[in-house]
């Protein structure tokens, strides 16, 4: 009998450790592993990204999809994007917050880093382009996944193109996100999705004005350990209205965190094909702050 309970009380305490390990191993979970873009913010929460993108290309696709080399040599287009959200709700279902974005390009055959360069020539511009308002909010009370984040962008450049180079489109945006991930039962895997929308309206001027655009995403990330993560995506862009287009890119990245607070992400991404559109790829690095 004293065998049978000291069998028993070795058995209970296992478990008990054994599910206490687990839990600690739960809340050690990294931000990049609980909050995705599909996670909401709990009150009073914070959320800022600094987010890089770096596009340049040397060929384009004409209308029948065709590719061209530019007669103009290679085109850079940078664009800079601050995001700032805070849980505002008791029950942790909905953010508000505000984005900006600035951008420097440049054409001409400039080598792509060019976009950096304080220089103010013919062949390049730069400025804040658009501002923001911003919510996001878990339509459905019982999928925590699932989130939908609504903006209007408000322009502030009043001509998209002067001497030959493009900076941004001139007319609003209303632009709605829709976010989904699964998790895969080991942890070590996880799905996203995206959907971005958006209607462009307003200025008459614009080459995206009366156009809807639509633009899937597919993710797929792996975590080598609770801090790192490796993903592989495929996205696509369409535009129709009074203007279309079209481009798929395929990428890679990784994302590592620093800190409790500081997360770092690379990405990289290359446009395969499209229509009346260019062929370059982008590379990307971002710095996002929770807290």
């Amino acid at each position: 009998m004293k065998n049978n309970f000291k069998g028993l009380f070795f058995i209970a305490l296992f478990i008990g450790l054994n599910s206490f390990a687990q839990d600690e191993k739960t809340e050690e979970k990294s931000n990049i592993q609980t909050y995705t873009p599909s996670k909401l913010l709990n009150k009073g929460q914070w959320d800022i990204k600094f987010f890089n993108n770096l596009y340049t290309q040397t060929k384009s696709a004409d209308k029948d999809g065709n590719s061209v080399t530019d007669k103009n040599g290679r085109s850079n287009f940078f664009t800079s994007t601050i995001e700032a959200f805070t849980g505002v709700s008791d029950d942790n279902r909905i953010n508000v917050g505000a984005i900006i974005e600035f951008r420097s390009n440049t054409i001409g055959g400039r080598q792509a880093l060019s976009v950096f360069s304080l220089e103010d020539t013919n062949t390049d511009r730069k400025g804040i382009t658009s501002i923001a308002p911003a919510i996001k909010f878990q339509p459905l009370k019982d999928v925590a996944n699932f989130s939908i984040q609504s903006a209007v962008h408000i322009p502030l450049v009043e001509n998209e193109s002067e001497n030959g180079v493009f900076l941004d489109q001139s007319s609003w945006i209303f632009q709605n996100r829709f976010f989904y991930d699964y998790t895969f039962d080991s942890g070590d895997w996880q799905l996203f999705t995206e959907l971005n929308t958006e209607y462009s309206f307003g200025e008459e001027t614009s080459f995206a004005n009366n156009t809807f655009l639509l633009a899937p995403g597919v993710f797929l990330s792996y975590f080598p350990s609770d801090k790192s993560t490796v993903l592989g995506f495929v996205q696509h862009s369409q535009r129709f209205g009074d203007f279309t287009q079209d481009y798929t890119a395929l990428g890679l990245g990784g994302k590592y965190q620093l800190s409790k607070v500081l997360n770092l992400e690379v990405l990289y991404s290359k446009f395969v094909r499209g229509t009346d559109n260019g062929l370059g790829q982008s590379f990307n690095l971002g710095l996002r702050a929770l807290f």
